[in-house]
This record gives C-alpha cells, structure tokens and sequence, in this order.
C-alpha cells in the first residue's frame, strides 16, 4: 500500500540533544532495535548509513549479489524475532533484491530492505537509476516508505520494523534519498513500538476444547515463520501429553521435531502420499502460524468440502491465502495460543492414541533410508542423506532452495527444533547457499548443512565468497543430476519424450569451491561417500572452512 508519511505523528525531541546525520540515525535506530547484522551490497546513494555503521556494534555483510543479499536477511528473518534487515542502492540493485522480498512476502517473513535513491532535488527528471519505489514494490510488500523528511528517519526506521513484525509477518522497503541521509537532524531515537501477539479468549478455548471433545482423528499443522522455541516445545511437550499427531507444513519441519512421537511427517508438493490422505481422513484440523493455501491444499483441490472442520489460528484476520472450509479463526500468533492452549483442561481420548499410532508408523517408514551402506556403482542421494544423518549433532539445521533436490531433506533430514530447517516456500532457486551463509553467521557453533541442486547452486554459488570473507562454515552438498530437475518431470509427464530446455552441462564445483577458499571434494561413486563426508566435516570443524561436497548423480532418482 501507498503510505502517505506525512500524516503519521512526530516524535518530539529534546532541545540539547545530539545532533548526527540522518543516515548515522537509521543506524543507531537499527542497533536499539536489537539488529545485529545487515547485508549489503554497497552503492554510494547510501554512503551515509554505510558511514553509520562503521563504528556501529552491527556486522556488516559483504554481498556479491542484491539477491543473495535479500536472501541472507530473509533466511535471517526466519531465525530471530527481530526483521532480517538488507541494505542496496537505486535502480538495479533494487530490482536484484525483488526476488528477496517475494519469498519474504509469500513465507511471510518479517523483513526490511532498505534501498538508496536518487537525490530528491533529482526526481521525476529520469536521472541516473531513478525509479518510483512505490510502483516498483506497493504489491509485494506490506508497506512502501520513502524518507523525504530527514528529521523523520528514526520514525521511520520504527514503523518499518514494526511493520515487519506485526500481524503477518512480512517485507517492508524504505527508501533513503542520497542527499536527505546526509542531512544533520537531532539524534533523538524512536522508541520500538510494541507488536500485538493476540491470543485465545474464553470463547475461543471453549470452541477448541469442545471441537477436540468430540474428535477421535484430530490433527494439528504447524507452519510460518512466527515461532520461538520456547512456544515449539511447548506445543510438542503438549500434544505428546495428549497423544495428538502434527503435521509440517512445506519445508518448516522441524517445529514439532523429527523424532517426537506426535510427528506424521510433511505437508507439501512432492508429499508422500499418506499426507495427502490423512489430510481428508481427519475430523478436526488445526491450522498453527499458517493456513490451509495451496501448496498445503495440492493446487486447491484437497480439503475443499465445507463439510469439514478446519480451525485457523493465525494472527491474520484477513486470512490471506486461505482454501476450504473455515470452522473457527483464533486471532493470535503461535506462542500466544500455546500459552493459552496448555491451559485447557483436556483429557486424552483412547481413539487419539491409535490415530497417532498410525500416522507416526507411516512416517518412520517412509523417513528411514532404504540404503545406509554405500553400493556399488554410482553415487547415491538416499546413501548420502543416510550417511550424514549418522554424523550431525542434535541442533544440526539445514537449508535449501528449490527442486526435486529438496525432497531428499523433506524425507531424511532430522529437523529436531523450530528453525532447524530454512527455506523458500514460495519455491525460489538460488536460496540455498546465501540462507545457509546467514544460518552459520548467525549460529556459528550449529551444524550447518545446505542441499543444492545443480541448477539452483549456481543462481548463488557466488555467495561462497561471502562465507569465505566473515568465517561462515556451512556444509554444501551439491546434487549434481546435469539438469533441472523439477521441470524436467512436468516435461516428461504433459510433453513425454521430448526434452527441451532442461539439460545443464556443469563446470567441476569442487574445484569452485576450492577457489573461494573452502574445502571441495568431487564424489561420482557410492563407495566415496563416507571418506568424503568425514574430509568435509573435518574442513569445517580442524580448519574453519566452509566445505563442498560435488555428488554426482544418475538422472531420474527420486527421493519419493
């Protein structure tokens, strides 16, 4: 939407107050409001906050493209309860950092970027990468703010935060003016403005309770990116109290954690095909931080009888992206309705158990590798995920972008707590490598594993720089099939026998790796896997490098 900025209160400020620029201003805004990093891609449209954050207790992330950039706070923003924040100048380096935003949007994730422009002398005279921020990004963003008063900056840095975070989460753009960032104001800071969590009311837990009373197959969805792990495992330590099944939504696993009793696996494109069914089968589905939209609904078509019982609890009250019936919305984010759910005096039915049963009989099938020993012959996804399965500690996180190549995570990757699994779910290649740069920036101590497809890896493989340069260690795993993958099984099922336009030739990524600095290591048989997995993982732990692994595969393996 159109924000008319004028119109919003001014912070009163004190008479003796220091006086700095307006860009050093955003940045002591930023730093009271808990940033602790920001990723740029430098432009001189915004010298001024780049001069703030020289001395600033912020980081300062070097980025070798405005998409990876946009990424690395994106990701960022799915890890902490403060916006990933991304800084990037005029024109181009704008449209570059669009991608970002989108996958904010869609994921919902709290998310500023802030973007240099023309001087405000300069507008509406076509001048050097000029552009209307407005027209660019007002359908895509929850709010479009361009600081055209320099007295206003902390204001504006304020709202943009609170933006980010309140309700749906989602991306904020704020527009600097080269020549209005320079400007000397008082240095007076916005306080954080407060973001309403919600909750559930007398009524609202009296509708749940009754709802699952008279349930005997209930299933809970977890999902979004508006979690703590504190309201994670309070959800898991209840619904394992109440013998109560959880499902994940598409590449958020891990909320509800891979080995708990209550988790029935993933809800997505690609699902096995349980999911799909238990979706139908149950009498009661609850919706936590997402709702039922179109991945989750395959393309809209599953759950779509207003028949059934779905209850929403989202901090959404528009709903945005909902399919199907809607029994009951509970106005509130995640950890407010755990706080309150734990409450509910709610006895275990007997039917509960054996449902729960069931569905988790289904899942440790369907996520237990059918091949843990290396073969003979060549290389293997289901034998690597085996294999490193064996060697990652109980944090371990994994990122990735989008492909078939994801799958082989979604079925084998034991995402044991909220955040452990970082992804793009509105499907965008190319986020594999910058989400697992920010993943071990921001937990340096955490194993960090990325599973990249040979299509998607280099859209941002340059971002390997980007680790080399602030000491980010992540685990690379590039599956390596020599095409893209997702489109090719399209192409063959609407197009059978005619390939086109999906076969890649791939250079030696190893060796790619190498030359940024990191460990690389070039697998094309199934016996090389254990050897190259401990050479890897001792990179990364003896010498603090980031390592590669290339795994060379056969085309057409799938994960399931």
């Amino acid at each position: 939407m159109t924000e008319t900025l004028t119109t919003l209160p001014r912070q009163a400020t004190s008479s003796d107050a220091p006086r700095k620029s307006a860009g050093h201003v955003i940045v002591d805004t930023l730093v009271a409001h808990g940033v602790e990093r920001t990723y740029v891609v430098p432009g001189e449209s915004y010298l001024d906050v780049l001069d703030g954050l020289y001395h600033s207790p912020i980081e300062t992330i070097v980025c070798r493209h405005e998409g990876g950039a946009a990424y690395m706070a994106e990701a960022d923003g799915k890890m902490s309860s403060v916006p990933g924040v991304a800084m990037v100048t005029r024109g181009p380096g704008a449209a570059n950092a669009h991608v970002g935003l989108h996958t904010s949007w869609q994921d919902s994730t709290p998310m500023v970027l802030f973007v240099g422009l023309i001087p405000y002398e300069h507008r509406d005279r076509e001048a050097f990468q000029e552009f209307d921020p407005h027209a660019w990004f007002d359908s895509g963003a929850k709010r479009v703010m361009v600081l055209d008063h320099a007295e206003r900056a902390s204001e504006i840095v304020a709202e943009a935060m609170f933006a980010a975070n309140s309700g749906r989460p989602g991306p904020v753009v704020v527009g600097l003016p080269e020549d209005i960032i320079q400007q000397e104001i008082d240095a007076a800071l916005h306080p954080p403005i407060p973001v309403a969590t919600g909750g559930m009311t007398v009524n609202d837990w009296k509708a749940l309770r009754d709802a699952l009373q008279s349930a005997d197959k209930p299933l809970f969805v977890t999902g979004g990116n508006d979690w703590t792990q504190e309201g994670a495992r309070g959800l898991t330590q209840w619904l394992e109290e109440h013998h109560l099944p959880a499902a994940a939504e598409w590449r958020t696993e891990g909320t509800v954690p891979f080995g708990s009793p209550s988790y029935v696996g993933p809800i997505g494109y690609g699902r096995p095909k349980v999911t799909r069914e238990m979706l139908e089968e149950t009498d009661l589905l609850v919706f936590v931080g997402t709702v039922p939209g179109d991945v989750i609904t395959d393309g809209f078509l599953v759950r779509q009888d207003w028949g059934k019982k779905n209850f929403l609890i989202t901090i959404d009250p528009a709903l945005r992206g909902r399919s199907g019936p809607v029994t009951y919305q509970i106005v509130s984010k995640p950890d407010a309705f755990v706080r309150d759910l734990v409450r509910i005096d709610l006895p275990a039915k007997p039917a509960w158990k054996e449902w729960t049963a069931r569905l988790r009989a289904q899942q440790v099938e369907f996520s237990t590798p059918v091949a843990t020993v290396p073969t003979e012959g060549r290389a293997r996804m289901d034998t690597m995920m085996a294999q490193l399965a064996d060697r990652l500690p109980e944090d371990a996180m994994c990122t990735f972008g989008a492909g078939e190549h994801t799958n082989w995570a979604h079925r084998y990757f034991p995402a044991k707590g909220y955040a452990a699994m970082i992804s793009a779910r509105n499907g965008s290649m190319g986020y594999s490598v910058p989400s697992a740069v920010a993943a071990s920036l921001r937990y340096p101590s955490r194993r960090v594993v990325t599973i990249a497809g040979d299509g998607e890896f280099l859209m941002n493989g340059q971002e390997l720089a980007t680790a080399a340069q602030y000491g980010a260690t992540p685990l690379v795993i590039v599956m390596d099939n020599q095409e893209y993958g997702t489109i090719r099984t399209h192409q063959e099922r609407d197009y059978p026998g005619r390939i086109s336009g999906t076969q890649l030739r791939n250079p030696d990524f190893a060796l790619m790796a190498q030359a940024f600095g990191g460990f690389g290591v070039r697998v094309e048989q199934d016996s090389e896997i254990p050897g190259a997995l401990n050479a890897a993982l001792a990179a990364i732990d003896d010498e603090g490098r980031f390592a590669l692994i290339h795994l060379i595969v056969e085309q057409r393996l799938k994960a399931y």
